[in-house]
């Protein structure tokens, strides 16, 4: 993918982004070659520190970045972060490397001789790796998998742990210390995420009723209606609108009148669906972001 069309499939798929800095051209291109890339692959950064940008931007020294395409933070937001060859996967096991592209059953990797930077889209997850990753984050993880995969044709397949990689001492993504994930229960809720994003068999079209003339769109209340720790008949509102629009996968219990991470997380995917970002994406709703919900 380009840097546009990556930022097309995050917009199809709902997923919450930001662009940091000169993402579009930051690459280690100039290090080796860059695909045929032939999957995604899952890491979790060691550390719970709330903004891992510029770490996985800079890089180290004897580790230089970008450390990977993407980075995950703990509010679910993707962060652009490089496009092209970064430095996330390392060598890896040849044998894993036929499997993803045959999307077959992953083998035990014993290995590390095939240059995997230049063979994989890496996200980066902002999280320690000893403990799960937070729903947000788990969230948005499928979304950005199946945008890609739904790119390229690829099924979940395409889609791997570090730990399964090859490169010795890797179990990220990690669920507890020195333990991944189960990566076949993560390809196969990524499976479910990419049939739900694909557009169903087109039928034969049925006469489209009169359309019925459409409700006046309510007056905007003000932002500070929808803030932390804001409680109020308007929130209520704003979430069952959100829910009406297909962004009731944010709230596990429903729309309430308390404003919630639910709420910012559901408004901000519906902002980065109208082709916003950055300040734009912010997930506090404007008179703009009320107009086109409610119209």
């Amino acid at each position: 993918m380009t840097a546009e069309q990556i930022k097309a499939q995050l917009t199809k798929f709902g997923v919450p982004f930001q662009e940091y800095k000169d993402w579009a051209t930051h690459n280690r291109n100039h290090k080796g070659p860059w695909g045929p890339v032939h999957g995604f692959m899952v890491h979790h950064t060691g550390s719970d520190a709330k903004d891992q940008r510029e770490m996985l931007y800079a890089g180290f020294s004897d580790l230089p970045g970008p450390l990977s395409q993407f980075g995950l933070a703990q509010d679910g937001t993707v962060h652009l972060i490089g496009w092209g060859r970064a430095n996330h996967a390392g060598s890896g096991d040849p044998d894993v490397l036929e499997a993803v592209k045959a999307e077959t059953d992953i083998p035990t990797d014993n290995e590390s001789t095939v240059d995997g930077n230049r063979h994989f889209y890496g996200v980066e997850i902002w999280y320690s790796g000893t403990h799960k990753m937070s729903g947000a984050q788990y969230a948005t993880l499928r979304l950005l998998a199946a945008a890609i995969c739904d790119f390229h044709d690829w099924t979940e397949g395409s889609v791997i742990g570090h730990g399964e990689w090859g490169s010795p001492g890797k179990w990220d993504p990690g669920i507890k210390a020195g333990t991944m994930m189960d990566m076949d229960a993560v390809r196969a809720d990524i499976k479910a995420t990419i049939s739900a994003g694909k557009p169903t068999t087109p039928t034969k079209p049925k006469p489209e009723p009169k359309p019925e003339p459409k409700p006046a769109v309510p007056p905007f209340p003000g932002a500070g209606y929808f803030r932390p720790g804001a409680r109020n008949s308007y929130v209520t509102q704003l979430g069952q609108q959100l829910i009406k629009r297909g962004y009731g996968r944010f709230y596990s219990v429903g729309a309430g009148p308390t404003w919630t991470n639910s709420d910012r997380q559901a408004v901000r995917a519906f902002q980065v669906a109208q082709g916003w970002s950055g300040s734009g994406a912010d997930g506090y709703p404007g008179p703009e972001t009320w107009r086109r919900l409610f119209s």
